[in-house]
């Protein structure tokens, strides 16, 4: 099948701005050679691209074709669901997301370790102004709730900067709309109200520069 425009948005544009996140947990678990990784709402992989740079031997799971046709373009193996068994590190890079845990927990290792990854504080989001009433701020704690919830110990956190810088307006436009972040609604108008509450984060240059704060929860399998 053929990928959609948004889906090419997502891994063209919106996909990279969590990189400083991917490499803080892969740094603080010593992903490496000999490191089975499982990566959760992978997207269009690469998170898991990066994870097999540093030797991780690396399975992704994606329920969206189109993100799960492009992770398979870049010669990842990923599927709609978890294969293999005996994994040392599962990841949910999926911001806030719920990828199915329960499912995957019997075949990671004991002692191995999951990661959940969401928002920080809104105050310390810029995306949160611009998205406005579509913002859903995380209650507090919840990923560590989400972490005990699956029986998980949890084992630690951190938080990292990840500022989203585009081209200009329009590249913002298509990342932030290829994230699942905007309501939906008239593309046309949804379009029009997201360029006008970017205009504050416009540099002079016509570059946009949102800055955010993410956080993300190790928890062991026990």
């Amino acid at each position: 099948m053929t990928p959609t425009l948004v889906a090419r948005d997502w891994a063209e544009i919106q996909e990279r701005m969590l990189v400083p996140l991917y490499e803080a947990v892969y740094d603080r678990l010593d992903v490496a050679s000999g490191t089975r990784l499982l990566g959760l709402d992978c997207g269009a992989g690469l998170a898991l691209l990066l994870a097999a740079a540093r030797g991780a031997a690396v399975f992704g799971v994606e329920a969206d074709p189109d993100r799960l046709a492009l992770a398979r373009e870049r010669g990842l193996a990923a599927g709609r669901a978890p294969t293999g068994g005996s994994y040392d590190v599962v990841t949910d890079f999926a911001v806030d997301g719920s990828g199915d845990l329960a499912a995957v927990l019997p075949l990671v290792r004991r002692g191995g370790a999951v990661v959940l990854a969401g928002w920080g504080p809104p105050e310390r989001c810029a995306t949160a102004a611009v998205l406005g009433g579509a913002w859903v701020p995380p209650a507090r704690d919840a990923l560590e709730l989400r972490a005990y919830a699956a029986g998980l110990v949890p084992d630690g956190s951190g938080r990292v900067f990840c500022p989203f810088g585009y081209a200009d307006v329009d590249s913002a436009v298509r990342g932030l709309l290829s994230a699942g972040l905007c309501d939906a609604g008239d593309p046309d108008t949804v379009e029009k109200e997201l360029a006008e509450a970017l205009h504050p984060y416009v540099h002079a240059d016509g570059t946009v520069w949102l800055p955010n704060l993410f956080r993300y929860v190790v928890a062991r399998v026990p």
